[in-house]
């Protein structure tokens, strides 16, 4: 590593701070709870960098660029704000980054027609007490 005569600091100290592999700003921004998710959405082509698919890892991220990141059927478009090597808290996490609000409102969307999917079809089995209404309606006794 050679010494910055200027600041005394080593080159890759410096920019360390400029630039963030990519997968590490996804768990540091909380988008994935290990790493190895993060890296999984990377391989599988979930994740967008300035409109471009990244295939690989380690892409640097700096502050200003855009990710999409598609995430259980949820697409989130946010502006990189700031980089942080270390997980923190939530609180922190937040101020990483900012989804912009065509984002939040199509994810809103989403979220609606989700449960209203889940409302009308609901994939469990019916309670007892409907189970014999269901029963009585059919005109079955047992």
């Amino acid at each position: 590593m050679k010494k910055s005569a200027k600041t005394g600091q080593s080159a890759s100290a410096s920019t360390a701070q400029d630039s963030q592999r990519l997968d590490t700003w996804l768990w540091a921004a909380r988008f994935f709870k290990t790493r190895q998710l993060a890296s999984a959405a990377i391989d599988g082509g979930k994740i967008e960098l300035n409109g471009q698919t990244v295939t690989k890892r380690g892409k640097s991220v700096k502050p200003g660029d855009r990710l999409t990141i598609g995430k259980a059927g949820m697409r989130f478009v946010v502006d990189v704000e700031a980089l942080n090597p270390k997980r923190g808290p939530a609180s922190e996490a937040a101020l990483l980054y900012r989804e912009t609000p065509e984002s939040i409102e199509k994810r809103r969307l989403v979220a609606e027609q989700q449960r209203a999917e889940r409302e009308l079809n609901p994939h469990h089995k019916p309670a007892k007490q409907a189970r014999a209404l269901l029963r009585a309606l059919r005109g079955k006794s047992f």
